[in-house]
């Protein structure tokens, strides 16, 4: 019986503080639908057609309203004027980044994708720096994609003419050219190696869109004690961050300071002269 008082008075005060944050954040917050205790608006999200429920939703509360993902309110932009008047016209306002407790577990705060505020501005102008030194954006990469490109019509020209599922040609030879920039090295398209790299790559962006891993970030209380497929997807980044320590520990053997072959050596220099990166691992920048 006592067990049972327990745990009523503690949902109860779960409750009470789930209203409690609802309440005294909807008057900063654009409009919105009416949020459930705890759950929020999860209920009025369809998990198979996400982008439709927002649409939708868009069409009663305006281009900017507010949904609770739990406890959590999120606000969204809908439609294009929307977003390029938050992400452009007020970049700078909007450049931060919020806490997503799945990926943040594996960034550990580092990268560019998920990293905010100086550490992020110093890390994406060296990324964006160095990508358009080897080409990113410009003609020279140009040369890079016509050789990707006679690699792809020679691997095509192997089938024979017979049936086949092109799929994973078209998906490596794009890969390759990104290959190309970070580690100076294009692999084959029957490398088991690279196919592995690229399947896990490909799962853990599919794992991380997946509803489970929206409840996860918004109850982070179940991602040490529950089953499910953020298990698979910090398993993969262990073995996509063990794969890019091996390539790291390769060039570092072969490092030449004046002749950068690659993003790889360029951050391996960057940490020589700049000790503000000499803290931040590469792999993760390059994951990341």
């Amino acid at each position: 019986m006592d067990l049972v008082v327990v745990l009523v008075i503690s949902l109860s005060c779960l409750l009470l503080l789930s209203l409690w944050r609802q309440r005294s954040g909807r008057g900063k917050l654009p409009p919105g639908p009416m949020p459930l205790p705890i759950i929020g608006n999860i209920l009025q999200i369809d998990p198979k057609n996400i982008s439709k429920s927002l649409t939708n939703l868009s069409k009663v509360y305006g281009p900017v309203f507010t949904l609770y993902l739990g406890m959590r309110p999120t606000v969204v932009l809908h439609g294009y004027e929307a977003v390029k008047e938050a992400l452009i016209d007020h970049g700078e306002v909007f450049s931060g980044r919020g806490s997503f407790p799945v990926p943040d577990r594996v960034s550990k705060g580092l990268g560019v994708i998920l990293t905010t505020g100086s550490r992020w501005r110093e890390m994406r102008r060296f990324s964006l720096m160095t990508l358009r030194n080897f080409g990113m954006g410009k003609r020279s990469i140009e040369d890079r994609i016509q050789e990707e490109a006679r690699c792809l019509v020679e691997e095509l020209r192997k089938t024979k003419s017979s049936p086949c599922d092109p799929t994973c040609m078209l998906v490596c030879a794009p890969c390759n050219v990104i290959c190309s920039i970070i580690f100076h090295n294009r692999f084959d398209y029957k490398d088991q190696h690279f196919l592995n790299f690229i399947q896990k790559s490909n799962e853990s962006l599919e794992i991380l869109s997946s509803p489970w891993i929206q409840v996860c970030n918004n109850f982070p209380v179940l991602i040490d004690y529950f089953p499910g497929s953020h298990k698979t997807f910090f398993k993969n980044v262990a073995d996509l961050k063990q794969y890019f320590l091996e390539k790291i520990k390769e060039h570092q053997e072969s490092l030449d300071m004046n002749n950068p072959r690659d993003l790889i050596d360029c951050f391996l220099i960057k940490m020589e002269e700049n000790f503000s990166l000499s803290n931040v691992s590469l792999d993760t920048i390059i994951f990341n």
